[in-house]
């Protein structure tokens, strides 16, 4: 009978000894959550802006039957870090075309980039796609398009960015870029079809999602 009141008093002086460590745990991760909020306040991190400077068009045309497009134009994107205090590393950016939601050139892979604050940064990559399948529906609103005289396009960018303040560097999140571009072609009866090439000048703000 000694023995059992012996084992149950040591379990009563082990219970607040865990209790205490809980409570050191518990007290610690507030803490940490709440420097990371400090900082995000001081800091406000903001998303990096994208602009689409110019389109200059080499090949853009579609066969009927069957409905292949082919693509090949250079495009120059900008960015800048508008951050007083925090600089964007840019790692695995694809860029490539959609048109009408549908991807119609192959992605090109962007440097990888570090960006200082207040930096800007250009990119001048070409953009391919031969013999790229379409659903008939897309080659018939191309169509459309091309007696307008005109075509709307998207320049995407799909990558990640991380974040640095002073020594300190972020996680990996996902960035997302649209860049609407209005193609416009100086003969609508003469069809999509460009050459030599046809540079246009778009300076076109682009939406960024991070």
């Amino acid at each position: 009978m000694t023995a059992k009141k012996c084992d149950h008093h040591h379990e009563e002086e082990e219970s607040p000894l865990h209790r205490r460590l809980f409570s050191l745990f518990l007290g610690l991760v507030v803490l940490i959550l709440f420097i990371v909020f400090l900082v995000f306040l001081i800091l406000r991190p903001a998303k990096p802006a994208f602009v689409l400077r110019d389109a200059t068009i080499y090949q853009f045309n579609a066969s009927a039957a069957p409905s292949l497009l082919n693509t090949n134009m250079q495009v120059t994107l900008s960015s800048r870090n508008p951050n007083e205090r925090i600089g964007i590393y840019y790692q695995m950016l694809d860029t490539y075309v959609s048109y009408r939601g549908q991807q119609i050139s192959l992605p090109t892979l962007l440097p990888d980039s570090y960006q200082g604050h207040k930096e800007v940064i250009n990119w001048s990559p070409f953009l391919y796609g031969s013999a790229v399948p379409v659903s008939p529906f897309l080659t018939a609103a191309l169509e459309q398009d091309r007696n307008a005289g005109s075509v709307l396009v998207d320049i995407k960018v799909d990558g990640r960015v991380k974040w640095k303040v002073g020594t300190w560097v972020s996680g990996k999140y996902h960035l997302h870029v649209n860049c609407p571009a209005l193609l416009v072609f100086k003969e609508p009866c003469c069809g999509i079809a460009v050459g030599p090439s046809v540079k246009i000048q778009v300076t076109q703000h682009c939406t960024v999602d991070v």
